[in-house]
Protein backbone atom coordinates (compact mmCIF):
# COMPACT_ATOMS: atom_id res chain seq x y z
CA UNK A 1 0.00 0.00 0.00
CA UNK A 2 1.27 3.58 -1.08
CA UNK A 3 0.38 6.41 0.68
CA UNK A 4 2.56 9.04 -1.50
CA UNK A 5 1.88 8.25 -4.89
CA UNK A 6 3.97 10.12 -7.71
CA UNK A 7 4.72 13.06 -4.91
CA UNK A 8 7.24 16.22 -6.38
CA UNK A 9 8.11 18.24 -2.62
CA UNK A 10 11.12 20.26 -3.13
CA UNK A 11 12.69 18.71 0.28
CA UNK A 12 15.73 19.75 -0.39
CA UNK A 13 14.94 23.43 -1.24
CA UNK A 14 14.54 24.26 2.24
CA UNK A 15 17.77 22.30 3.38
CA UNK A 16 19.22 25.67 4.73
CA UNK A 17 16.61 26.21 7.17
CA UNK A 18 16.52 22.32 7.82
CA UNK A 19 20.60 22.74 8.84
CA UNK A 20 19.50 25.96 11.11
CA UNK A 21 17.04 24.06 13.18
CA UNK A 22 19.05 21.17 13.56
CA UNK A 23 21.66 23.04 14.85
CA UNK A 24 19.70 24.92 17.72
CA UNK A 25 18.52 21.89 18.38
CA UNK A 26 21.98 19.95 18.60
CA UNK A 27 23.42 23.45 20.78
CA UNK A 28 20.24 23.70 22.99
CA UNK A 29 21.16 19.56 23.73
CA UNK A 30 24.91 20.22 24.30
CA UNK A 31 23.83 23.10 26.71
CA UNK A 32 21.65 20.97 28.46
CA UNK A 33 23.95 17.98 28.91
CA UNK A 34 26.52 21.03 29.43
CA UNK A 35 24.87 22.55 32.17
CA UNK A 36 23.96 19.08 33.78
CA UNK A 37 27.14 17.72 34.04
CA UNK A 38 26.08 15.17 31.21
CA UNK A 39 23.31 12.71 31.22
CA UNK A 40 21.22 11.94 34.54
CA UNK A 41 22.51 8.40 34.84
CA UNK A 42 20.24 6.19 37.41
CA UNK A 43 21.47 3.65 39.12
CA UNK A 44 23.00 1.36 36.74
CA UNK A 45 25.82 3.48 35.94
CA UNK A 46 25.93 5.64 39.07
CA UNK A 47 25.58 2.95 41.62
CA UNK A 48 23.82 2.55 44.61
CA UNK A 49 20.80 0.81 46.58
CA UNK A 50 17.39 1.04 44.96
CA UNK A 51 14.52 0.07 47.14
CA UNK A 52 11.16 0.20 45.45
CA UNK A 53 7.88 0.51 48.00
CA UNK A 54 4.29 -0.39 47.26
CA UNK A 55 1.44 1.43 49.67
CA UNK A 56 -1.98 0.05 50.35
CA UNK A 57 -3.12 3.86 49.36
CA UNK A 58 -1.74 6.72 47.49
CA UNK A 59 1.10 8.66 49.57
CA UNK A 60 2.73 11.39 49.23
CA UNK A 61 6.15 12.04 48.18
CA UNK A 62 7.07 15.30 50.97
CA UNK A 63 5.68 12.32 53.86
CA UNK A 64 8.57 9.91 52.15
CA UNK A 65 11.45 12.62 51.74
CA UNK A 66 10.89 13.79 55.28
CA UNK A 67 10.79 10.45 56.86
CA UNK A 68 14.06 9.71 55.16
CA UNK A 69 15.74 13.04 55.41
CA UNK A 70 15.28 12.69 59.37
CA UNK A 71 16.63 9.31 59.44
CA UNK A 72 19.82 10.41 58.08
CA UNK A 73 19.63 10.22 54.12
CA UNK A 74 19.10 13.53 52.72
CA UNK A 75 20.60 12.89 49.54
CA UNK A 76 18.29 10.37 48.56
CA UNK A 77 16.11 10.51 44.95
CA UNK A 78 12.45 9.80 45.99
CA UNK A 79 9.91 9.61 43.48
CA UNK A 80 6.59 7.91 42.54
CA UNK A 81 7.21 4.76 40.61
CA UNK A 82 4.17 4.55 38.04
CA UNK A 83 1.56 4.74 40.49
CA UNK A 84 0.56 7.27 43.22
CA UNK A 85 0.81 4.11 46.00
CA UNK A 86 4.23 3.23 44.65
CA UNK A 87 7.45 4.74 45.79
CA UNK A 88 11.49 4.28 44.34
CA UNK A 89 13.53 4.99 47.23
CA UNK A 90 17.58 5.70 45.85
CA UNK A 91 20.10 5.84 47.70
CA UNK A 92 24.24 6.10 47.72
CA UNK A 93 25.34 3.83 50.62
CA UNK A 94 27.30 0.89 51.45
CA UNK A 95 24.89 -0.32 53.33
CA UNK A 96 23.75 -3.87 51.62
CA UNK A 97 20.51 -4.83 49.70
CA UNK A 98 19.31 -6.40 52.90
CA UNK A 99 20.09 -3.88 55.23
CA UNK A 100 18.99 -1.11 52.89
CA UNK A 101 15.54 -2.96 53.09
CA UNK A 102 15.46 -3.66 56.84
CA UNK A 103 16.40 0.03 56.98
CA UNK A 104 13.83 1.47 54.78
CA UNK A 105 11.14 -0.90 55.89
CA UNK A 106 12.02 0.61 59.49
CA UNK A 107 12.38 4.33 58.71
CA UNK A 108 9.09 4.41 56.74
CA UNK A 109 7.17 2.52 59.11
CA UNK A 110 7.76 4.69 62.05
CA UNK A 111 6.66 7.45 60.30
CA UNK A 112 3.28 6.64 58.07
CA UNK A 113 1.63 4.15 60.38
CA UNK A 114 -1.84 4.50 58.56
CA UNK A 115 -0.91 3.43 55.13
CA UNK A 116 0.62 -0.56 55.37
CA UNK A 117 3.79 -1.09 52.45
CA UNK A 118 5.49 -4.05 51.11
CA UNK A 119 9.09 -3.62 49.31
CA UNK A 120 8.52 -4.73 45.91
CA UNK A 121 12.26 -5.63 45.39
CA UNK A 122 15.65 -4.02 46.25
CA UNK A 123 18.37 -3.27 43.68
CA UNK A 124 22.58 -2.80 44.57
CA UNK A 125 24.95 -1.68 41.99
CA UNK A 126 28.45 -0.71 42.87
CA UNK A 127 30.14 2.48 41.59
CA UNK A 128 32.69 0.35 40.19
CA UNK A 129 30.45 -1.52 37.84
CA UNK A 130 27.99 1.79 36.71
CA UNK A 131 31.41 3.46 35.28
CA UNK A 132 31.95 0.45 33.58
CA UNK A 133 28.62 0.23 32.05
CA UNK A 134 29.13 3.96 31.14
CA UNK A 135 32.36 3.34 29.33
CA UNK A 136 31.27 0.47 27.85
CA UNK A 137 28.24 1.99 26.42
CA UNK A 138 29.63 4.79 25.21
CA UNK A 139 32.35 2.81 23.58
CA UNK A 140 29.53 0.78 21.69
CA UNK A 141 27.76 3.76 20.37
CA UNK A 142 31.22 5.33 18.42
CA UNK A 143 32.16 1.34 17.77
CA UNK A 144 28.86 1.25 15.60
CA UNK A 145 29.23 5.06 13.96
CA UNK A 146 32.83 3.78 12.88
CA UNK A 147 31.92 0.63 11.49
CA UNK A 148 29.03 2.38 9.81
CA UNK A 149 30.55 5.06 8.47
CA UNK A 150 33.29 2.43 6.91
CA UNK A 151 30.36 0.45 5.43
CA UNK A 152 28.60 3.15 3.54
CA UNK A 153 31.91 4.39 2.34
CA UNK A 154 32.41 0.74 0.62
CA UNK A 155 29.16 0.52 -0.27
CA UNK A 156 28.42 4.10 -1.63
CA UNK A 157 31.25 6.66 -1.18
CA UNK A 158 32.68 9.04 1.43
CA UNK A 159 29.82 11.39 1.15
CA UNK A 160 27.25 9.35 1.92
CA UNK A 161 28.94 7.90 4.51
CA UNK A 162 30.01 10.91 6.01
CA UNK A 163 25.87 12.11 5.85
CA UNK A 164 25.27 9.04 7.39
CA UNK A 165 27.42 9.24 10.23
CA UNK A 166 26.07 13.36 10.76
CA UNK A 167 22.23 11.98 10.46
CA UNK A 168 23.27 9.55 13.19
CA UNK A 169 24.96 11.98 15.62
CA UNK A 170 22.20 14.36 15.31
CA UNK A 171 19.51 11.97 16.22
CA UNK A 172 21.75 10.50 19.05
CA UNK A 173 21.88 13.84 20.51
CA UNK A 174 19.04 15.17 19.78
CA UNK A 175 17.48 12.45 21.85
CA UNK A 176 20.01 12.69 24.79
CA UNK A 177 19.25 16.33 24.56
CA UNK A 178 15.59 16.00 25.11
CA UNK A 179 16.34 13.43 28.26
CA UNK A 180 18.57 16.00 29.39
CA UNK A 181 16.28 19.05 29.03
CA UNK A 182 13.13 17.08 31.18
CA UNK A 183 15.81 15.60 33.60
CA UNK A 184 14.95 12.06 32.53
CA UNK A 185 17.23 9.48 34.12
CA UNK A 186 19.35 7.21 31.64
CA UNK A 187 19.00 3.87 31.95
CA UNK A 188 20.62 0.68 30.35
CA UNK A 189 17.33 0.16 28.53
CA UNK A 190 17.93 4.03 27.19
CA UNK A 191 21.22 2.56 25.65
CA UNK A 192 19.46 -0.29 24.25
CA UNK A 193 17.05 1.89 22.50
CA UNK A 194 19.74 4.32 21.61
CA UNK A 195 21.37 1.60 19.74
CA UNK A 196 18.12 0.82 17.82
CA UNK A 197 18.06 4.06 16.97
CA UNK A 198 21.23 4.09 15.16
CA UNK A 199 20.12 1.03 13.49
CA UNK A 200 16.96 2.49 12.59
CA UNK A 201 17.77 5.75 11.31
CA UNK A 202 20.88 3.86 9.27
CA UNK A 203 18.19 1.78 7.47
CA UNK A 204 16.21 4.60 6.47
CA UNK A 205 18.90 6.61 5.35
CA UNK A 206 20.14 3.62 3.31
CA UNK A 207 16.89 2.99 1.27
CA UNK A 208 17.03 6.79 0.31
CA UNK A 209 20.97 6.05 -0.17
CA UNK A 210 20.09 3.11 -2.61
CA UNK A 211 17.64 5.10 -4.76
CA UNK A 212 20.06 8.09 -5.36
CA UNK A 213 22.20 5.50 -6.91
CA UNK A 214 19.95 3.89 -8.92
CA UNK A 215 19.03 7.01 -10.12
CA UNK A 216 22.56 8.80 -10.64
CA UNK A 217 23.02 5.65 -12.68
CA UNK A 218 20.35 6.31 -14.70
CA UNK A 219 21.60 9.93 -15.91
CA UNK A 220 24.41 9.23 -18.05
CA UNK A 221 25.85 12.95 -17.94
CA UNK A 222 28.27 14.17 -14.89
CA UNK A 223 25.98 16.51 -13.00
CA UNK A 224 27.57 19.36 -10.74
CA UNK A 225 24.55 19.71 -8.88
CA UNK A 226 22.79 16.51 -7.35
CA UNK A 227 19.31 18.28 -6.34
CA UNK A 228 16.96 16.88 -8.89
CA UNK A 229 17.81 13.42 -8.36
CA UNK A 230 18.44 13.07 -4.67
CA UNK A 231 15.19 15.24 -4.51
CA UNK A 232 13.47 12.44 -6.63
CA UNK A 233 14.84 9.89 -5.12
CA UNK A 234 13.25 10.92 -1.44
CA UNK A 235 9.93 11.60 -2.71
CA UNK A 236 10.09 7.97 -4.65
CA UNK A 237 10.43 6.54 -1.19
CA UNK A 238 8.45 9.03 0.95
CA UNK A 239 5.48 6.08 1.25
CA UNK A 240 7.89 3.30 2.25
CA UNK A 241 9.97 5.77 4.68
CA UNK A 242 5.87 7.16 6.28
CA UNK A 243 4.78 3.45 6.09
CA UNK A 244 7.61 1.97 7.74
CA UNK A 245 7.73 4.85 10.29
CA UNK A 246 4.51 5.14 10.93
CA UNK A 247 3.32 1.95 12.01
CA UNK A 248 6.42 1.33 13.85
CA UNK A 249 5.63 4.91 15.90
CA UNK A 250 1.76 3.48 16.25
CA UNK A 251 3.58 0.22 18.22
CA UNK A 252 5.81 2.73 20.32
CA UNK A 253 3.67 4.88 21.23
CA UNK A 254 1.32 2.25 22.66
CA UNK A 255 4.17 0.87 24.44
CA UNK A 256 4.41 4.19 26.05
CA UNK A 257 0.67 4.48 27.78
CA UNK A 258 0.40 1.09 28.18
CA UNK A 259 3.51 -0.36 28.65
CA UNK A 260 4.47 0.25 32.56
CA UNK A 261 6.48 2.49 33.76
CA UNK A 262 9.97 -0.04 33.77
CA UNK A 263 9.74 0.42 29.90
CA UNK A 264 8.25 3.84 29.48
CA UNK A 265 11.69 6.06 29.12
CA UNK A 266 12.50 3.19 26.68
CA UNK A 267 9.37 3.76 24.73
CA UNK A 268 10.04 7.51 24.39
CA UNK A 269 13.77 7.21 23.50
CA UNK A 270 12.30 5.55 20.77
CA UNK A 271 9.65 7.77 19.59
CA UNK A 272 12.12 10.80 20.27
CA UNK A 273 13.84 8.42 17.81
CA UNK A 274 11.98 7.28 14.72
CA UNK A 275 10.76 11.13 14.61
CA UNK A 276 13.91 11.99 14.66
CA UNK A 277 15.52 9.87 12.11
CA UNK A 278 13.04 10.20 9.80
CA UNK A 279 13.78 13.44 9.65
CA UNK A 280 17.16 13.13 9.28
CA UNK A 281 17.40 10.83 6.59
CA UNK A 282 15.16 13.79 4.23
CA UNK A 283 16.75 17.14 5.80
CA UNK A 284 19.97 15.99 7.29
CA UNK A 285 21.80 12.55 5.65
CA UNK A 286 20.60 13.46 2.03
CA UNK A 287 21.10 17.06 1.58
CA UNK A 288 24.88 17.07 2.93
CA UNK A 289 25.72 14.28 0.25
CA UNK A 290 24.42 16.98 -2.10
CA UNK A 291 26.38 19.80 -0.82
CA UNK A 292 29.64 17.87 -0.57
CA UNK A 293 29.01 17.18 -4.33
CA UNK A 294 28.60 20.66 -5.38
CA UNK A 295 31.65 21.88 -3.42
CA UNK A 296 33.62 18.86 -4.80
CA UNK A 297 32.37 19.39 -8.53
Amino acid sequence: MQIFIDTHYEFLKIRKSAYIFSGTLILISIISLILHGGPKYNIDFTGGTLVHLKFEKAVEIQQIRNAVAAAGFSEAEIKHFGQPNEISIRVEVEQSAEEMSTSMDQIISSSITDNPFVVQRVEKVGPKIGHELIYKAILAVLWSMILILFYIMWRFELKFGVGAVVALFHDVIITLGVFSVFEIEISAPIIAAVLTIVGYSLNDTIVVFDRIRDNLKSTRQKLTDLSEPVNRSINETLSRTIMTSGTTLIVVVVLYFFGGEVLRTFALALIIGIVVGTYSSIYVASPIVVDWHSKKA
